[in-house]
């Protein structure tokens, strides 16, 4: 069936591990992996760009381990390596993961600023408050914030950093070589925020950024995650492996949104969802079963335990996973493990084999035309905006997408075949933010907020 291409149509990310998401991928024949491989990463944000993927998505944990996964034990911090990429690319968002816990809201709305800046206006933030206790003794902590603490920083964090956007009105920087201004200082504004966390007296030293600020992508699907990004977010990241499941999630959090007075149809939903694609449906489940078969349960209990928030090492591994308490690192991700496991009855083996695959995610095996009607039914049925890609093994995962379920879903009209100009924000439908220093249309222009003096 056709459709007119002027229609609502599915947006697509890359959440790009190096060494695959799937837990065994780098092991596959063809895989190539490599945590400081700036070729391979290359090589996939043009492929990505080649299939008109609206974004990027590097995920990060500022920490390693003994029992790391294959892409966390070693990675390239993501501002760097996407300042990297946008030199490289042209069209293509880029997300970077950065913690509201172990960051300085200052120093990341510069850096973040200065990517969208680089990249011409296509830089997004992916906001987490990071899960993992252990991260801070390595930056001098002396223990990791509470569920409820992290998130109420995480709040006040974004908003000192889109108050620090919008430290220069976008017609600051004149430039007048004949009056021999550079600046108008009327319209440059300390910020001047002092807030239970934070004091930051600003102004940001850089020009307003060319989408006013970047885009804000939240991953949070706990209360405490959906109610800020009901508030701020232009993208929710959500993990769901149920189609009814993810129908209630779209429609809660878009009714939070229409709750805290923002046009809920701004805010986009996109769940993760791992493909493995054969020609044939038989072809990728033999795929996919291979893939299992690598596993290794000495890296798949650690990763399992992390998404629990519970050590799961010293339970019988082929007995029905016991009662958990909710883990205060990951709320949301350990009830729908869970729930998982007592809907299916699953062993502690049969969930770490899960996760080691989709980590909760949606995994679809089967032939392009097979994932492409997926991706259709959770976007018509009210279940997603978009979705972020998650390729088992790099690069050819992306390409089995890229070069299968990407012409099926533009043969559809669901697709874009083109990018469409302008910024990330322009080609996502997203409006630019408007300085709050800006004057309302047709009101004078205030006197100067800031001196020199």
């Amino acid at each position: 069936m056709e459709r007119d291409e002027g229609k609502r149509q599915i947006r697509l990310g890359l959440f790009v591990l190096h060494a695959g998401y799937h837990l065994a991928g780098w092991r596959h024949p063809e895989a190539r992996s490599g945590g400081e491989d700036f070729g391979l990463m290359r090589e996939t944000a043009l492929t990505a760009e080649r299939g008109l993927f609206d974004l990027f998505f590097l995920p990060d944990t500022p920490t390693s381990s003994r029992g790391a996964s294959p892409s966390a034990a070693a990675r390239l911090e993501p501002l760097t390596l996407l300042s990297a990429l946008a030199a490289v690319t042209r069209d293509i968002g880029l997300v970077a993961t950065a913690s509201t816990t172990y960051n300085e809201p200052f120093n990341l709305a510069r850096q973040l600023a200065s990517l969208d800046h680089l990249s011409g206006g296509r830089a997004a933030w992916n906001i987490v408050t990071t899960l993992s206790g252990d991260v801070a003794a390595s930056f001098g902590r002396a223990g990791h914030l509470p569920h409820a603490q992290r998130y109420a920083r995480a709040a006040e964090f974004i908003e000192v950093a889109r108050g620090l956007w919008d430290s220069w009105e976008d017609d600051a920087f004149v430039r007048d070589k004949a009056s021999g201004v550079y600046f108008d200082k009327a319209k440059l504004h300390d910020l001047r925020h002092e807030g239970t966390h934070f004091s930051v007296r600003g102004p940001l030293s850089l020009a307003r950024p060319p989408q006013g600020h970047p885009l804000l992508v939240l991953a949070g699907a706990s209360d405490e995650g959906q109610a800020l990004a009901a508030q701020v977010a232009d993208i929710v990241f959500s993990a769901q492996n149920d189609f009814a499941a993810a129908q209630a999630f779209y429609a809660g959090v878009k009714r939070r949104a229409a709750e805290a007075g923002r046009d809920a149809s701004r805010l986009q939903v996109f769940p993760g969802v791992l493909p493995i694609l054969g020609a044939t449906e038989a072809e990728a489940r033999a795929k996919f079963d291979h893939l299992q078969s690598l596993v290794d349960m000495e890296q798949a209990l650690p990763l399992l335990s992390f998404f629990l928030g519970h050590d799961v090492s010293g339970l019988p591994l082929d007995e029905p996973l016991p009662e958990l308490s909710t883990s205060d690192a990951m709320k949301s991700r350990t009830e729908l493990l869970a729930r998982l496991a007592r809907a299916e009855r699953l062993t502690v083996r049969e969930l770490a084999r899960i996760v080691a695959a989709g980590r909760g995610h949606l995994v679809v095996v089967g032939s392009p035309v097979q994932v492409a009607d997926t991706l259709e039914q959770w976007f018509l049925g009210g279940a997603a905006d978009g979705f972020n890609v998650m390729v088992p093994y790099l690069p050819g995962g992306l390409e089995d997408f890229v070069d299968g379920v990407v012409p099926v879903l533009q043969a559809r009209g669901l697709y874009k075949t083109a990018y469409a100009p302008g910024t990330l924000r322009d080609r996502l439908g997203l409006a630019r933010p408007v300085s709050r220093y800006a004057p309302p249309l047709g009101a004078p222009r205030r006197g100067p907020v800031y001196s020199e003096h």
